[in-house]
């Protein structure tokens, strides 16, 4: 295939909701720039996008698919993206890399629970959109309140380009207020006439060419100028004006479509063409310090992996965006992040499970290489003595997690590596095995996400997994404060053991004083310190330990081993077996034996002692607390605010959005299991919601006791 220079190439991504047609209208764009001969169909499993067994299975996206077109001497490289927020990782790198979005509004739903969702991310990312209303020809389609839809919902204006002379099964014609012409379609494969505007929809086609004139006119002054000067613009000084209204998001183009019937394909991809912000006047990508890579392709080259996947036969495949200079086969690059060289052996262009070779690229461009050594998504690729790093993506964070484990245990070493591979295609699964819970737990962004995980383990690697709640990381702490004693004697012939160890503990918080005296069941006890070490826990909060021993009742030698039996427990908490934390810890006592004393004998006696006080200083678990933000449509709000508060949450605040309430609340981490299903459940798929670790804080008395004796009874079955 030809070779593209930066200028003759637009990166678009395919937006929109589950069913809005983004599949089909890939395949259209895909044979009117002739990289297929004939068009494939969703039913008929066929398509360029959706190539997979499982969405054959679903008949809809579930990965995002890079394709490309060749349209008038120029190429558009064509990202179709799942419509669901469960697979929101592929359209967020497809932001990442593409410049402007095409946003398929299905014409029988209009401004959609899926649409909301997407628009808002677009508006995150700043990518201008072109609204693109499909599926027209469907009988149930309405134009005009596709139409309202947007003027009602949509943050971003849009402005009509073209408008359906009828829509129904009889749609087969549209009027182009832009062009000023009629164009007609005598069959289902693009062919089209272009014919003058008929009498009866003049004034409608006046009308709305005048508003597309005074929008355009808006973003130029000397476009205003010239439009108060002579009434109107030419087409062009109008394409000039929607270019810069598009870019700064100030205005929403609105086409009209049919994939199935290949309607208004090709005037679409004309627009983008002369229109949509390419690679040179795309902003620009940045590197992590925040320096922009303008996209010059005579400059060294730098190349940035936004996805990876792994394929039978072939071995890792890095999909990537060509942000600078230009590659060859055969070329060496460094990895920014490891350092290392990779070789680019091999370079093609991306028609979904098709891969055209072609023999070198310029920037702007996407493309794929395989069998990379060390690189992974988010990585960079730079030329040798120009080393730049790319900012990563950044995705969301998840919002559903469940413990996983293999149905036949002789399985789990496989099912590891196959967990951390998937991870690798897909960055928004994480994978951790936890010491503390001791359960592998998987992560992702709902529960359709994790169950496509599992089909996917099932039918594709033949292991057999189930999914089950997984446990909490409790914490547990002391109120007040408590003292105790502990002798630890054993003798058996020979050398025996003995420790002794006095100590109090109290509940540690910031900026408290030094200890200095305490009063414990009637028993002052004298604090003078002698030494100090504080020690901020892997899990979280901190260990004070002080040393008050006085006339040498304990050599100082055999505190490590004190501190050690200490942390022992703290990592095995006496109330649920949790670990322990922000626990202040003073030894002011204790007894040795010139010859029996050990350091396992003192670490035994610390060990039992701190157990001791532990239980006397008030414990409570504490339990990890998630700042939860949800953003829900305002007719929802009621039934999202009573389902939270069942579910023990504290509502902090309210805001308006656009139509939209964002909720803030903090909630246990216990109690938002499967709550992405719930959500979805009581707004019909319309709100969403992000997450957000806060703080740990102590669970309520009537929790604690279910959870003390839900582990007294796994105690006890052990």
């Amino acid at each position: 295939m030809k070779t593209y220079k930066t200028g003759d190439i637009k990166n678009v991504v395919l937006l929109g909701a589950p069913g809005s047609g983004k599949t089909t209208l890939a395949e259209a764009m895909a044979f009117e720039g002739k990289v297929i001969d004939r068009r494939g169909s969703i039913e008929n499993d066929n398509t360029l996008s959706d190539n997979t067994e499982l969405e054959h299975l679903y008949k809809r996206s579930i990965y995002p698919t890079i394709l490309f077109t060749e349209f008038k001497e120029k190429k558009l490289n064509i990202i179709d993206t799942p419509g669901s927020d469960d697979f929101c990782g592929g359209l967020f790198s497809a932001f990442k890399v593409a410049d402007v979005g095409l946003m398929l509004f299905n014409a029988q739903n209009g401004f959609e629970a899926g649409t909301e969702i997407q628009a808002r991310y677009a508006r995150q990312m700043g990518k201008p959109i072109i609204a693109v209303v499909s599926q027209l020809d469907n009988e149930k389609a309405n134009w005009e309140a596709t139409i309202d839809s947007l003027n009602a919902s949509s943050r971003v204006k849009p402005v009509i380009v073209q408008y359906p002379v009828t829509t129904g099964p009889d749609f087969n014609a549209f009027i182009d207020v832009l062009m000023m012409k009629m164009y007609r379609f005598k069959d289902d494969n693009g062919t089209r006439e272009e014919l003058d505007i008929p009498e009866s929809e003049m004034d409608r086609a006046l009308e709305l060419n005048n508003i597309l004139v005074e929008a355009a006119a808006e973003n130029d002054e000397n476009l205003m100028e010239l439009y108060f000067e002579k009434g109107t613009l030419t087409q062009d000084e109008m394409r000039s004006g929607l270019k810069l209204g598009l870019a700064k998001r100030d205005l929403m183009p609105v086409f009209c479509t049919s994939g199935k019937k290949d309607i208004g394909t090709k005037r679409l991809m004309e627009f983008v063409i002369n229109v949509a912000p390419g690679p040179k006047e795309a902003p620009s990508l940045a590197t992590v310090d925040g320096h922009e890579i303008p996209a010059d392709e005579n400059s060294s080259p730098v190349l940035f992996v936004f996805k990876s996947s792994v394929e039978q036969h072939i071995g890792e495949i890095s999909y990537f965006r060509l942000v600078r200079g230009k590659i060859t086969e055969g070329m060496e690059l460094i990895n920014a992040r490891t350092g290392n060289k990779e070789k680019i052996a091999q370079i093609f262009a991306v028609a979904g499970k098709n891969r055209v070779k072609v023999t070198e690229m310029y920037a702007g461009d996407i493309g794929c290489t395989v069998k990379l050594k060390g690189t992974k998504t988010n990585d960079t690729l730079c030329g040798p003595g120009d080393i730049v790093q790319l900012a990563p993506m950044t995705f969301p964070e998840p919002r559903y997690r469940a413990a996983i484990k293999a149905v036949n245990s002789s399985d789990d070493e496989k099912l590891g590596e196959l967990l951390n591979k998937l991870a690798f295609e897909d960055p928004t699964i994480l994978v951790e095995y936890s010491k503390e819970l001791k359960q592998t737990i998987v992560q992702g962004q709902g529960e359709h996400h994790l169950n496509i995980m599992k089909w996917t383990l099932a039918n594709v690697y033949k292991i057999d997994v189930e999914f089950f709640a997984p446990r909490i990381s409790y914490r547990e702490t002391i109120t007040k404060v408590a003292a105790a004693d502990y002798r630890h004697k054993k003798q058996s012939g020979g050398a025996g053991q003995f420790g002794e160890v006095h100590l109090v503990i109290e509940p540690f918080t910031e900026g408290m004083p030094e200890p200095t005296k305490y009063k414990v069941a009637g028993k002052e006890i004298a604090v003078n310190v002698k030494g100090k070490e504080e020690i901020n826990l892997d899990w979280g909060g901190k260990l004070l330990f002080y040393s008050s021993i006085v006339g040498g009742a304990i050599d100082a030698r055999f505190l490590p081993a004190i501190l050690k039996g200490i942390m022992e427990k703290m990592e095995e908490g006496p109330l649920t077996g949790s670990y322990a934390r922000d626990i202040r810890v003073i030894v002011y006592d204790g007894k040795m034996h010139p010859v029996d004393s050990n350091e396992i004998s003192f670490k035994l006696a610390g060990r039992n002692a701190f157990k001791e006080a532990f239980r006397n200083a008030g414990p409570k678990i504490m339990e990890p607390i998630y700042t939860v933000e949800v953003l829900v449509p305002s007719d929802k709000m009621g039934d999202v605010m009573s389902d939270l508060q069942n579910r023990r949450a504290m509502i902090e605040g309210m805001t308006s959005d656009s139509g939209f309430d964002r909720l803030t609340a903090r909630v246990p981490l216990s109690e938002m299991y499967r709550y992405s299903t719930t959500l979805s459940s009581l707004t019909s798929g319309r709100a969403t919601y992000s997450m957000k670790f806060a703080s740990y804080e102590q669970v309520p008395a009537d929790v604690q006791d279910k959870l003390l004796k839900a582990y007294a009874d796994e105690d006890k079955d052990e």
